[in-house]
C-alpha cells in the first residue's frame, strides 16, 4: 500500500532530526540479552509498520515499502565496570549522541535498540525509532508485547492476531473525502487569517526543542476532573478551551485557531487499539472568542465542533489548510497524552510468567515536534504541563509565563465556568500592579506658571527648533512666538481683553 507522507514529519537532512523518538526502560534483575534480543526481532517481525522505509526520489508521491524481514540494530554497551557518576555521564552521552543519530527513511527499519548494562542485575534499554514508524500510543503496545515475548524466552506464538496495518488504509481510502474537505471548509468558515506567536523564522536551521514541565496542585487536577464530568465534558476540552483562551490574550485576537493531536484510530476498525504504527493526525481546532460569552458555552462548544468533525479527522492537514485558504494555520500544537496504557502502568507491569525476577522500572519518553511551542498536557494525580519550545524563537522565561497564565485559567475555569471570557484572570499580582500601577505612575511636578509663560519659557529655550507643521508650512518656537504676540496686539486694538 502506499500512503503519503505528511510534510511535518520528513525532517530536514540539516541538523538533528525532532521526529527520532526514544523510549529508556529500566530493567532490575537477572536479563538474558540473546532471549531479549531475540524477543526486539520477534515483534517487529509482528508488525509490518515496524518493517516500512519511506522513498520519494523519482516518484510522482512518497510511498512506503513494507519489507518482509527487518534485522534490528542491536548494540550491548558494559558500564558495569564504571561507578554511579561516570555510569550516568555515559549514559547521558550515549542517550544524546543516539538522538542525534538521523535515519535514513529510505532503509528500513527505521529502529533501534541498546541494552546497556549497569550491574548483573541492572541495565537500560535504549528503543529509537523515526516517528514516521508508530505513535505514542503505539509505544506501551510495542513494551508489552516485548516483555510478554521474553516472559515466554523469545517466542511470540502465544500473542494474538495483529490486525493488518493494510486494512487501516483500506478503512481511510473508502472514507469520503469530499464530505471531509465540506465540514472543515464549514468549521473555518469566515476565518481571516491563521494564529502566530512566534516570529517568522523562514529559513533558519532546526534547532531541537527545550522544554518546561510545570505540575498542577493535586487538588486542582483533582477539582478540574471532577468541574468536567459535572459538565459532561472531556479534560482534554477544558485543555484545549482553556488554550484556546490564553492564544487570544496572547495573540489580541478573538477568532483563534492551534493545532491538536488526534489518536486517529477509528473505532469501526476491528483490533485498532492493539494496533503498532502510526494512526495520529495533527488538525487544527478553531475557537470564536466573545467577551461576553460565558465559559461554560464556550466549553460546550468546543466539545460539539470537535465531536462534529470525529467522522472527518482522517483528513491531512495540508488539504484542510488549502480548502480553508488562508495559508498556515497556526504554529502552537496541544498534544493531550491519553494512552490507553500510560507509562506508570509500563512501570508497574512484571514479567508475566517469565518467572525470572526480572522486572520493569521506571520508563522514560523523548519525543519532540518541529512546531514552535507546543503543549503536551500528561493526565493524572498531579496534571503535567510539558511546554517544548524552540529556544531561537521563545526563552524559558516567556514560556514559563504561558505556563503559569495557562494554570490561572484553569483555577478560574473551576472557580466560576459561568465567567464571561474578557473577565477570566490571566496575570498574577505583580503582573497585574506593574501594568495597572508602576507602568501609569507618570505623575510629573508641573511648575505654577501660565500656558503662555510656559511657551514663552520653551521659546527662549530652543528659538530655532521646530513648533508646527501644517501642510508645507513649517514654523519654529521664535516665529510662532513672534506670531503670537502680533496676534495678541492686533487683538488688543480691536478692544480685546
Amino acid at each position: 500500500p502506499t500512503i503519503t507522507v505528511r510534510a511535518d514529519l520528513k525532517g530536514d537532512a540539516q541538523g538533528p532530526d525532532v521526529y527520532t523518538v526514544q523510549l529508556e526502560l529500566e530493567l532490575e534483575g537477572r536479563l538474558d540479552p540473546a532471549i531479549l534480543e531475540s524477543s526486539l526481532q520477534a515483534v517487529v517481525g509482528r508488525h509490518a509498520s515496524l518493517r516500512a522505509g519511506f522513498r520519494h526520489e523519482q516518484l510522482s508521491r512518497p510511498v512506503q515499502v513494507v519489507v518482509a524481514r527487518a534485522a534490528v540494530p542491536w548494540r550491548l554497551i558494559d558500564l558495569s565496570g564504571l561507578d554511579a557518576a561516570g555510569q550516568q555521564r555515559e549514559l547521558s552521552a550515549l542517550v544524546e549522541a543516539d538522538r542525534l543519530e538521523r535515519f535514513d527513511l529510505a532503509v528500513p527499519p527505521l529502529m533501534r535498540f541498546a541494552l546497556i548494562r549497569l550491574a548483573a542485575d541492572r541495565h537500560r534499554l535504549l528503543i529509537s525509532n523515526h516517528h514516521l514508524l508508530m505513535d505514542g500510543w503505539s509505544a506501551p503496545i510495542l513494551v508489552r508485547e516485548l516483555l510478554e515475548v521474553y516472559a515466554r524466552h523469545g517466542s511470540a506464538a502465544s500473542l494474538p492476531r495483529v490486525t493488518p496495518y493494510r486494512d487501516y488504509l483500506t478503512f481511510i481510502a473508502r472514507q469520503d473525502r469530499a464530505a471531509g474537505l465540506a465540514a472543515w471548509r464549514e468549521a473555518l468558515a469566515g476565518l481571516e487569517e491563521g494564529t502566530r506567536l512566534a516570529p517568522r523564522h523562514a529559513g533558519r536551521e532546526p534547532l531541537a526543542p527545550e522544554q518546561i514541565v510545570l505540575s498542577v496542585d493535586p487538588m486542582l487536577s483533582a477539582s478540574l476532573n471532577r468541574a468536567a464530568r459535572e459538565q459532561a465534558l472531556t479534560l482534554n476540552t477544558v485543555m484545549q478551551t482553556a488554550w484556546g483562551i490564553l492564544l487570544g490574550r496572547l495573540s489580541g485576537r478573538d477568532d483563534v485557531v492551534f493545532g491538536v493531536t488526534v489518536a486517529g484510530r477509528p473505532a469501526e476498525l476491528a483490533g485498532v487499539e492493539h494496533m503498532v504504527g502510526l494512526f495520529i493526525n495533527t488538525l487544527p481546532l478553531r475557537l470564536q472568542l466573545r467577551p461576553e460569552l460565558p465559559l461554560s458555552a464556550l466549553l460546550q462548544q468546543t466539545q460539539d465542533s470537535q465531536s462534529r468533525l470525529m467522522a472527518h479527522q482522517h483528513l491531512g492537514l495540508a488539504e484542510i489548510q488549502q480548502a480553508a485558504g488562508v495559508g498556515d494555520l497556526f504554529d502552537t500544537l496541544l498534544v493531550f497524552e491519553n494512552y490507553p496504557v500510560d507509562r506508570a502502568g509500563l512501570a508497574a507491569a512484571g514479567l508475566g510468567t517469565a518467572g525470572n525476577g526480572l522486572k520493569l522500572g521506571q520508563v522514560h519518553g523523548r519525543d519532540a515536534t518541529h512546531y514552535p511551542l507546543a503543549l503536551i498536557v500528561q493526565p493524572g494525580e498531579t496534571l503535567q504541563l510539558r511546554l517544548d519550545y524552540r529556544p531561537d524563537l521563545f526563552d524559558a522565561a516567556t514560556v514559563e509565563v504561558i505556563g503559569r497564565r495557562l494554570i490561572r485559567l484553569l483555577e478560574a475555569a473551576v472557580a466560576d465556568a459561568g465567567q464571561p471570557l474578557g473577565s477570566l484572570p490571566i496575570l498574577e499580582a505583580a503582573e497585574r500592579d506593574t501594568i495597572l500601577r508602576s507602568w501609569n505612575d507618570t505623575a510629573q511636578p508641573v511648575p505654577a506658571l501660565t500656558l503662555p509663560a510656559l511657551f514663552a519659557a520653551q521659546a527662549a529655550r530652543t528659538p530655532d527648533a521646530v513648533a508646527v507643521v501644517f501642510e508645507d508650512r513649517t514654523l519654529s518656537y521664535a516665529a510662532l512666538d513672534a506670531h503670537a504676540n502680533r496676534l495678541a496686539h492686533h487683538l488688543q486694538s480691536l478692544g480685546v481683553g
